[in-house]
């Protein structure tokens, strides 16, 4: 039986357009998920769009549209940006959907009912921006609120209360059992101290609702219409909402737990408090055990020289715009190399033409152009089924491949690729087959070269296929292999005596840059 896997990613804020984040983070947990896949997994990819909240409603108002029909368009430019990079996703949530809010209420409801929620009178600083009360914590060294804020004002107003605080030892615990088993609740590991700083500081309870006076674009509590719920008890409970969760006591959960618990991919920003408090507490309210507690894939920002990308700095960057320009292979490519997973990097427009054309275009791109010519050249595209020195090689890089991707370090995993696709590459110049071609003596030898190549090609759109999916099959049609893209089937030899390769066909044309 095998094994299942659960990703997911912090469902995209449908409040403004996708940028370079969302298409990171949607690119690095489907390469997670094709990984697993290779392995004959049974995945579950859930990805999707927050839908409700004060700024959409606010946005669509300024606009003169219903707030539906303005996240409609947005959430148009996420589905479109999403197949235009090819993310292989299996469910897909958007929380105006009917069986999420019926997920949501059936939630609130069941913890209303166990007195785990509460109504009370809230006062004090409220951002306008962030959607929330803020604390005297909040405030800088200068008594005042930071930018990072907005506009912040004085208002009063009665609320109903998810009690957080009383968890905050449950918490810790938790978080430091799970790191002293070496099934970290966060990954990188290094983030758990993050984690765990934040939840030391838990002091109150947390607001989960907004008066329908001034928010009426979200999901009813079920038990006072006249409030509605704030952002965590909707956007939050996708995770659980569409794998087939259900509140309701002596509800079949059995779909569910076939799928749960989950592998969060999320950025650094949301991990404390939103998903490593608010989201994990929920959980723990609602009965799951430690074990069936998520983990959470923590990844970094991509910044501008060194500054983190921002509209109104006018230094963010449009995916699809690149994806357009440069094609969808070049940016994948890029955004899962060029950078250290759950660190953050310097976005760059030269760094990715430059490890698109070094690695992809003149290296494999040129293994697979030269291979394919030289067989048909020299042996009229058929192959004989050799042993070759390159076997071992191949062999190392598969494991050292396979150990990076199951950890997540998806940079490590294709450098030890790109390390194999060299080898090939030096392999010819040693070997020379133009000048094997040449004597009649050398024929095994030239025969050997050929399969090598052939083979080693053959493993490499294995390795790469949660990486360019498209370009991998791509290269398996020119070699003219059938076969299934599975971990089981990088084993050396598969090609079979007598195999006929294609012809070969640029896959990776370089990208030239206009001329200064």
């Amino acid at each position: 039986m095998s094994q299942t896997f659960f990703i997911t990613t912090a469902i995209d804020y449908t409040n403004g357009a996708p940028h370079i984040g969302h298409a990171y983070e949607k690119v690095l947990a489907d390469a997670i998920a094709r990984h697993k896949r290779l392995h004959g997994s049974n995945v579950f990819f859930l990805t999707g769009v927050d839908q409700h909240g004060q700024k959409v409603q606010q946005s669509a108002q300024k606009l003169g549209v219903e707030p539906s029909r303005f996240v409609e368009d947005i959430t148009s430019r996420f589905l479109s940006l999403w197949e235009k990079l090819d993310i292989s996703y299996d469910a897909w949530a958007a929380t105006t959907e009917d069986i999420h809010k019926r997920c949501v209420q059936g939630i609130l409801q069941r913890l209303w009912d166990e007195g785990k929620i509460y109504k009370a009178v809230q006062s004090g600083h409220y951002s306008v921006r962030q959607e929330q009360f803020l604390t005297e914590k909040e405030r800088g060294p200068d008594g005042n609120f930071g930018e990072e804020w907005g506009e912040v004002v004085e208002i009063q107003e009665e609320n109903y209360f998810f009690k957080l605080a009383e968890h905050r030892d449950w918490l810790l615990a938790l978080i430091d059992k799970r790191s002293q088993s070496g099934n970290s609740m966060v990954l990188p590991e290094f983030r758990t101290a993050e984690l765990r700083n934040a939840v030391e500081r838990i002091s109150g309870d947390l607001c989960i609702s907004r008066p329908k006076s001034r928010l009426t674009w979200g999901i009813e509590l079920p038990f006072d219409t006249e409030f509605v719920t704030y952002v965590w008890f909707d956007a939050l409970s996708n995770y659980v909402s569409f794998a087939g969760y259900d509140a309701t006591p002596g509800a079949d959960l059995s779909t569910f737990k076939s799928r749960w618990p989950a592998l969060h991919v999320i950025g650094k920003d949301i991990l404390a408090p939103p998903h490593g408090i608010y989201w994990t507490i929920m959980l723990h309210a609602l009965g799951f055990a430690d074990e069936d507690i998520p983990s959470f894939l923590v990844h970094g920002w991509w910044n501008i020289a060194g500054a983190k990308m921002s509209k109104s700095l006018g230094n963010s960057v449009d995916p699809s715009a690149l994806a357009d320009h440069y094609g969808s292979a070049a940016l994948r490519y890029y955004l899962l190399t060029d950078i250290n997973t759950g660190r953050d990097a310097d976005f760059s427009t030269d760094r990715l033409e430059q490890r698109y054309n070094a690695e992809l275009a003149n290296s494999l791109g040129n293994l697979l152009n030269r291979s394919l010519s030289m067989a048909k050249r020299y042996r009229e595209s058929r192959l004989r089924r050799m042993d070759s020195p390159l076997a071992a090689v191949a062999a190392e890089k598969i494991a050292a491949y396979d150990s990076a991707m199951a950890s997540y370090q998806v940079q490590a995993a294709v450098e030890h690729v790109m390390e194999f696709v060299t080898r090939c590459n030096a392999y010819v110049e040693e070997t020379a087959p133009w000048k094997l071609a040449k004597d009649p003596t050398q024929a095994d030898k030239l025969d050997e070269v050929l399969y090598t190549l052939a083979e080693s090609l053959r493993i490499i759109s294995i390795l790469m296929s949660p990486i360019l999916a498209k370009e991998s099959q791509a290269i398996r049609a020119q070699l003219q292999w059938n076969g299934d893209a599975t971990l089981d089937n990088t084993i050396w030899g598969l090609l079979p005596d007598g195999h006929e390769l294609g012809c070969p066909v640029p896959l990776f044309p370089r990208i030239e840059s206009p001329a200064t």
